[in-house]
C-alpha cells in the first residue's frame, strides 16, 4: 500500500518536536559538541506523562536445576557440589532487593580467588569460573569508558559467564546429564538481570539454555514487540544517542546515498530507496534533512519502499531488532518530518511479504529514479543452505538494477545446526551478545534503565531464534561478487563522517577500513561487531564526474 501526506493532525507537533531534536547521523550535521543527556532532552516527550507501558510481564524466578527445563533427566541439584568452585565476592550473583533466590550455603562464601577445572567424562579439563575482577569505585561514570566491567572485552579471563555457559552447553550436547545440573546450578546463583556484562549474560544465557532443554520454559526478557510504541520509539532514540551499533551503519549508508546521488548526470531524477532494515524509521531524517540542504535542491520525488519483517505467529523467529510493537508507525512521522523540509516523500510498506517472496514486480521500479538499496541486519535471516535463499534473494536485487547497494551485517560465523552442533552454534551467540552486553554498560555508564533492559531483551533474542544464521565478511563479499555485483569504495565524506561520529561514543569503539574490499568495519574492544559494505553492478563503473 502506498502512504501518501496525511491530512494535518494535532499531534504531528509533538512528532515534529521529536524529528526535529534527533541526533543528526551526517557529516556535516557533527560539530555540536557530544551530550550525553537523558531522554528528556527530547521535546515530544512529556516526562509528567505516565507510560502506558503493555510490557509482557517480566519476573526474574528462579529457574533450579531440577525443573522442567531438564525434562526430569536430572537429579535435584546439592549445594553441595559446588563447594570447589572458589570465587571471589564480587563474582556472587547480583540480586535485586526482592529477589527470593535462595541462599548459598556457608561454605560457598569463601574469599579466596582462583579457579577450579573438574574433569568431564571424555578427561577434558573444562574451567568452570573465573574470579572476577573487584570493581573499584563509584558507581558513577568518570570518563566516557567507564561502564560496569566494560575493560573486560577481549579477555576471555575477564568473561567468566562465557566459561560457565559454554561448557554447559558442550554438556547439553554430550549428554552429560551430572554436568548441566551441575553447572545449571552454579549459573542460577550467579546470574542476575541487573549488574554487569557478565551476570547479564549468564542470565540471558541460562534461560536460552533452559528453553533449549524446554521449549516449555519461557524465554522471559522484555523485547520490542512486548512495548508500548511510544516507549518503542523512546528507547530506540536513547540507544542512538548512546551507542553507535546501528548508528555508525545508518550514518555511512546515509553519506553514501549522498555520494551516489551527487555522481548521477541528472539532478532530476527521482530517488527511490529500498530499505530493507531495522532502524524502524530512525535512520531516515538526517537523510532527508540533507537532501533539502543539497545543492540543486531535492530530488523531485523521493520514494521510500519499506520492506517490513513479518513475524506470523511466533516474533521469536524474526531477526532480532526487526518487529515494532503493534501500532507503531514511523511512516506519518515521516511524512509530516519531509512536510516540513519541503521533501516530496511517499511511502509504500509492504507487510507481509518475506525476503524469500520478494520479486522485481513487487517493488515497482521506474526507469526515471535512482534505485538503491539499502540492506542492514536482515538478510542474514536468510536461510543459506538447501536451499540457498541467500543467493537467491541477492540474485532478485541484482535483477532490480540498482545504482546501487548497501550492505551492512554482523560479522560473525554462522551459528546454525549445518555449521556445527549445539554447542558450537551456542557460543558463537554468546560471544556475539557479550559484544552487546559489554558496549551497552558503558554505553548506560553502567546504570539501569527500562530503555537499557528492552534493548538487551531484544538482542537476547538471537540465542533462541533459529533462524540466527550469520555469516562473516568475507563470505558475503564473496556471494555478491557470484551474483553480479562490484565493490566499490566508501567516499571520503562517508569514511570521515562515520569516524567523527564514533567518536562521540566510547572510546573502546573504533572503526577499521580493509583495503582489500573497501568494507568497514565496526569493532569493540577490538572484536570485531559488524561490517558496512557498497556494491554496484559488475558491468557498470561509477561516473565520478
Amino acid at each position: 500500500m502506498t502512504i501518501e501526506e496525511p491530512e494535518p493532525n494535532p499531534t504531528s507537533d509533538h512528532i515534529l518536536d521529536w524529528l526535529e531534536d534527533s541526533v543528526s547521523f551526517l557529516p556535516s550535521f557533527l560539530d555540536d559538541p557530544y551530550g550525553s543527556g537523558d531522554i528528556s532532552s527530547y521535546q515530544w516527550w512529556d516526562q509528567g506523562q505516565e507510560l502506558d507501558q503493555d510490557f509482557t510481564s517480566y519476573t526474574d524466578n528462579s529457574i533450579n536445576c531440577n525443573s522442567a527445563a531438564v525434562a526430569g533427566a536430572v537429579t535435584p541439584c546439592d549445594p553441595a557440589s559446588v563447594d570447589h568452585l572458589q570465587l571471589s565476592d564480587s563474582s556472587k550473583k547480583r540480586k535485586s532487593p526482592d529477589d527470593p533466590a535462595p541462599r548459598v550455603a556457608p561454605n560457598h562464601q569463601r574469599k579466596n580467588q582462583g579457579r577450579r577445572a573438574s574433569e568431564t567424562e571424555d578427561g577434558d579439563a573444562v574451567e568452570e569460573a573465573v574470579a572476577a575482577k573487584k570493581s573499584v569505585g563509584s558507581k558513577k561514570a568518570t570518563g566516557k569508558a567507564t561502564g560496569n566491567n566494560c575493560n573486560n572485552g577481549d579477555s576471555k579471563e575477564g568473561r567468566w559467564a562465557e566459561q560457565l555457559l559454554n561448557p554447559c552447553a558442550t554438556a547439553i550436547t554430550a549428554g552429560n546429564l551430572s554436568r548441566v545440573q551441575h553447572l545449571l546450578y552454579v549459573l542460577h546463583e550467579l546470574a542476575s538481570s541487573t549488574g554487569d556484562a557478565n551476570h547479564r549474560l549468564a542470565d540471558h544465557g541460562l534461560r536460552a539454555l533452559s528453553h533449549h532443554l524446554s521449549s516449555s520454559v519461557s524465554v522471559g526478557p522484555i523485547t520490542f514487540s512486548s512495548t508500548e510504541p511510544r516507549f518503542f520509539q523512546r528507547s530506540l532514540l536513547k540507544f542512538y544517542e548512546v551507542s553507535p551499533w546501528f548508528a555508525f551503519p545508518n550514518n555511512i549508508a546515509n553519506t553514501s546515498i549522498l555520494q551516489i546521488l551527487n555522481r548521477v548526470p541528472s539532478r532530476s531524477r527521482n530517488l527511490h530507496i529500498l530499505d530493507i532494515g531495522v532502524s524502524h524509521g530512525v535512520q531516515w531524517p538526517t537523510l532527508l534533512e540533507a537532501l533539502s540542504r543539497r545543492s540543486g535542491g531535492p530530488p523531485p520525488l523521493v520514494r521510500l519502499t519499506v520492506i517490513a519483517a513479518t513475524s506470523d505467529n511466533d516474533q521469536n523467529t524474526e531477526t532480532p531488532f526487526s518487529i515494532a510493537p503493534p501500532g507503531d508507525n514511523f511512516s506519518a512521522r515521516l511524512l509530516s518530518f519531509a512536510k516540513s523540509m519541503n521533501i516530496n516523500l511517499q511511502i509504500n510498506r509492504l507487510d507481509n511479504h518475506p525476503l524469500q517472496s520478494l520479486s522485481p514486480q513487487l517493488i515497482d521500479t521506474s526507469p526515471d529514479e535512482t534505485l538503491i538499496v539499502c540492506a542492514q541486519f536482515r538478510l542474514h535471516h536468510l536461510n543459506h543452505n538447501t536451499p540457498d535463499e541467500r543467493t537467491e534473494f541477492l540474485k532478485v536485487l541484482r535483477k532490480l538494477e540498482p545504482e546501487a547497494v548497501i550492505l551492512s551485517e554482523n560479522n560473525m560465523d554462522c551459528s546454525c545446526t549445518n555449521c556445527g552442533d549445539f554447542a558450537t552454534g551456542f557460543s558463537r551467540r554468546i560471544e556475539h551478545l557479550w559484544k552487546f552486553l559489554d558496549s551497552t554498560s558503558a554505553a548506560f555508564k553502567g546504570r539501569e534503565s527500562e530503555e537499557r533492559r528492552v534493548m538487551e531483551g531484544e538482542a537476547a533474542r538471537a540465542l533462541t531464534d533459529p533462524g540466527e544464521m550469520n555469516e562473516g565478511k568475507e563470505k558475503w563479499c564473496e556471494r555478491m561478487r557470484g551474483v553480479g555485483f562490484a565493490g566499490e569504495v566508501f567516499g571520503e565524506d562517508a569514511i570521515d563522517g562515520a569516524r567523527a561520529l564514533l567518536r562521540k561514543y566510547d572510546s573502546n569503539w573504533e572503526m577499521r577500513v580493509e583495503e582489500k574490499d573497501g568494507c568497514v568495519g565496526l569493532w569493540w574492544k577490538g572484536l570485531s561487531v559488524s561490517f558496512c559494505s557498497l556494491w554496484r553492478l559488475e558491468d557498470t563503473k561509477p561516473n565520478n564526474s
